[in-house]
């Protein structure tokens, strides 16, 4: 009897990491299976955001960066010769995206005294918040002065677990050897940044 295999119960992408997961995953998807497709962007939709987030967007407007990238990716499957190359086209198509001038904004709901009363707070208190806010901005500005090719390499490596150093230097374009000298180099130079902002470690 013929084993009937299904890419949900059996997929190609099984055991799969880095680049060559991402590579199954694609050409799945380019035969139509959406389960590839929930995994690519389970995987990579950290490294879109950050992107989005680097170049200085707020929450919401990163959200819609997000979805254009995902939306660009699903519609031109078949444009991306090389799957390989997908966290690089990421990259790439996110800081562009991210570089438009998204100028809506979502005007925020007005909160009468009486509804406040009535709504239990979960946030932090409004001190720690402004310290934490504070020190991210801190952060953020640090991030934005270093060179590019120190967010893109730090943008990459953040998803530990996820992004192997040979799909770093197959993103970048950038031998293997060289990530992590490189990394801690960048690291280093993003400390020195964030203290001249007045941060700490």
């Amino acid at each position: 009897m013929t084993e009937v295999r299904t890419a949900e119960a059996d997929p190609p992408w099984e055991g799969l990491q880095g680049n060559d997961l991402y590579a199954a995953c694609m050409r799945a998807a380019r035969a139509g299976d959406r389960v590839a497709m929930d995994r690519l962007v389970a995987e990579l939709t950290p490294l879109v955001w950050h992107v989005a987030r680097a170049n200085g967007l707020d929450r919401h407007t990163a959200e819609d960066v997000v979805q254009t990238v995902w939306l660009a990716l699903f519609s031109h499957l078949d444009q991306l010769h090389e799957p390989r190359a997908l966290a690089g086209w990421l990259i790439t198509t996110a800081r562009r995206e991210a570089q438009r001038p998204y100028g809506r904004k979502t005007p925020p709901v007005p909160l009468t005294e009486e509804m406040a009363e009535r709504v239990e707070s979960t946030q932090p208190a409004p001190e720690a918040e402004a310290v934490r806010t504070d020190r991210d901005n801190r952060m953020w500005r640090a991030f934005l002065n270093l060179p590019q090719n120190c967010q893109d390499l730090l943008r990459l490596t953040v998803l530990a677990g996820r992004a192997e150093y040979h799909s770093v230097a197959e993103a970048l374009r950038i031998p293997r050897g060289s990530i992590g000298p490189t990394r801690r180099r960048c690291l280093t130079r993003l400390r020195t940044l964030f203290e001249a902002e007045g941060g700490s470690q």
